[in-house]
């Protein structure tokens, strides 16, 4: 099943910023391989995608975590969550790894 992705305003602004800076080239290209592959299989081995306890969606939905990096200092991850619809993921975060 293909899911339809969509982004809240920070993370497509995160997005942009990845797209515009030419330093970042390398994660941007990261970063938009990890969404291709989490729009066609969200349990794909390579995102390793797990939940992430920490944090829960606007609506108490469960938040998984999904690398886009590894092995990086300050590697990207993708966070997101089932929904709202049936076949659509929110991308809610974009962001290095602390």
């Amino acid at each position: 099943m293909k899911f339809i992705l969509n982004f809240t305003p920070t993370s497509k602004e995160v997005l942009r910023e990845l797209k515009r800076d030419s330093g970042l080239k390398k994660r941007y290209k990261a970063v938009i391989k990890i969404l291709r592959l989490l729009s066609e299989n969200p349990k794909h081995p390579s995102l390793q995608t797990h939940p992430y306890y920490s944090i829960v969606g606007p609506n108490g939905e469960k938040v998984f975590e999904a690398y886009a990096e590894q092995r990086t200092p300050a590697a990207y991850r993708v966070f997101f969550y089932y929904g709202p619809h049936k076949g659509e993921i929110t991308i809610f975060a974009i962001t290095p790894h602390p």
